[in-house]
């Protein structure tokens, strides 16, 4: 568990005029791409777990889609005048933390890595891309619709419950373990990197409201598959 923190804190008043700078706005696409990279990666390994080629290969499909997100972030990155893989490597260890204490142990407890992990990320990207321009917000806001891996992890959660109920339990404490882990790194990587700070304050937020917005996310977001909180 992480440390408490004073509710005020990261809270700051910009202004009505107050503008992110470039370097933050590379901070937090860097972060994003290293994310979408990350998980192409993983979704392409855990594909593995699955009972049949069938769901192998649409995880597969699904990793490609990241992949093509990376793409996407990097490419813009370069119109920031930024090297995408040096916008990436400071965010490289809270990535590598993350996935080695939620390394998923069969099928299962890969999608709802995917439904649940994963989806913490995007809400916190959501919640700071609310403090950039409109151009880079519609990129964010791209990358991170909801798509083909997130609708079929939820169908198979669900299907999963309603054929085996006692696996409900399992999978519940597995999805409060990732959503633990991933707001801690959140709340981490905020911390140690001021320029983020300052874009969850730019609207006169802070990243204790931010974490809270995060955990409520995650609890409409268990109800949704028959998961408790």
């Amino acid at each position: 568990m992480s440390e408490s923190t004073d509710p005020a804190a990261g809270t700051a008043d910009h202004g009505d005029d107050w503008r992110p700078s470039r370097e933050a706005v590379i901070d937090l696409l860097g972060l994003l791409a290293l994310g979408e990279l990350l998980a192409f990666e993983r979704m392409a390994v855990d594909a593995r777990l699955a009972p049949d080629l069938g769901r192998r290969a649409r995880m597969s499909e699904a990793a490609v889609g990241e992949i093509r997100n990376y793409r996407l972030l990097a490419d813009r990155l370069g119109e920031l005048g930024a090297d995408p893989a040096e916008a990436m490597a400071p965010f490289k260890e809270a990535f590598r933390a993350y996935d080695a204490s939620t390394a998923p142990r069969d099928w299962l407890e890969a999608l709802v890595k995917v439904y649940v992990g994963d989806a913490v990320g995007d809400d916190f990207f959501r919640a700071v891309a609310e403090q950039v321009e409109a151009d880079d917000r519609a990129l964010i806001e791209q990358v991170l619709e909801a798509g083909s891996a997130a609708e079929f992890a939820a169908a198979e959660i669900r299907a999963a419950v309603e054929e085996d109920p006692s696996a409900a339990g399992r999978l519940s404490l597995w999805g409060r373990r990732l959503v633990g882990e991933g707001i801690n790194r959140a709340q981490g990587v905020a911390a140690a990197h001021e320029r983020l700070t300052e874009l969850i304050a730019g609207g006169g937020g802070s990243v204790d409201e931010l974490l809270r917005r995060l955990t409520r996310a995650h609890q409409d977001r268990m109800k949704a598959v028959g998961l408790n909180n």
